[in-house]
């Protein structure tokens, strides 16, 4: 009991009495005189950066249509099942297959977005 009362004063004494850290401003006369620069910056890698959103975009369907790939797997199971007598077993049994596999696609290219947004990877 006197640990925790001791942790707990040195923790809610520290919370308090250390002070928040403080915003500064930049000057006005700096910021005037680095715009040209940052401006030519973003001038530059504006191409880059619109071509790694389209990228990312492109991506992001492509985790879209993972996402939806994994309703095969109940409809495989419903075709594979009730479906038998009317030729449902082999696109049953295919569907339960690409919805099983699709968790692992999903996971693959979410673990790919980061590279996707650099341009580092296109998907496929």
């Amino acid at each position: 009991m006197m640990k925790k009362s001791l942790f707990l004063f040195i923790l809610i004494t520290g919370v308090f009495i250390i002070p928040a850290p403080k915003a500064k401003a930049i000057d006005p006369v700096t910021l005037a005189i680095l715009a040209p620069i940052a401006i030519k910056a973003a001038q530059t890698a504006s191409p880059y950066v619109i071509k790694g959103l389209a990228n990312g975009a492109k991506h992001l369907v492509l985790m879209g249509k993972n996402t939806l790939e994994i309703l095969y797997l109940p409809l495989g199971v419903v075709q594979s099942t009730v479906g038998v007598p009317f030729g449902g077993l082999a696109p049953g049994i295919k569907n339960i297959i690409q919805g099983g596999i699709a968790p692992f696609k999903l996971t693959f290219n979410a673990l790919m977005l980061p590279l996707a947004f650099c341009g580092a990877y296109s998907g496929g």
